[in-house]
């Protein structure tokens, strides 16, 4: 096997960057078009997505199973099964699970560009200062 056909078959099974295992749970993405990606996230419990803001996409949220704990802008909410929120583009928000159970979201985005490279957090803007700072 030459080096790029080794290339091109290690390439086969890798995700691409929005699905796959995080430290936090998952993410199976179910559907994408040009401007819409519908993903199945599930959160470990007591564990979150970092806080972050995009610029291009709006998302919404529909809990299907546990507890979220969103912060949008300056709001605090909890949805249970079968509530649902909304993220406006170039609102900074994130979601924890609170529970003992794994949360399960449907999230779906929604936007002129959905690119993984518009997608900041907050060390990035230099909104949250680090321990090492003084």
């Amino acid at each position: 096997m030459t080096p790029n056909e080794n290339n091109t078959q290690s390439n086969i099974n890798e995700l691409p960057p929005h699905s796959g295992t995080r430290y936090w749970g998952e993410v199976e993405v179910i559907e994408e078009g040009d401007t819409y990606r519908i993903s199945r996230v599930e959160i470990k419990p007591r564990h979150g997505i970092k806080p972050q803001i995009h610029y291009h996409r709006n998302e919404h949220w529909v809990v299907v199973s546990g507890v979220a704990k969103v912060t949008c802008g300056d709001a605090e909410i909890l949805l249970n099964r079968n509530e649902s929120t909304y993220v406006p583009a170039a609102t900074l928000h994130k979601v924890e699970n609170p529970g003992h159970i794994p949360l399960v979201i449907l999230e779906i985005q929604n936007g002129e560009y959905l690119g993984e490279d518009d997608t900041e957090r907050p060390y990035d803007l230099n909104l949250v200062k680090s321990v090492t700072e003084g």
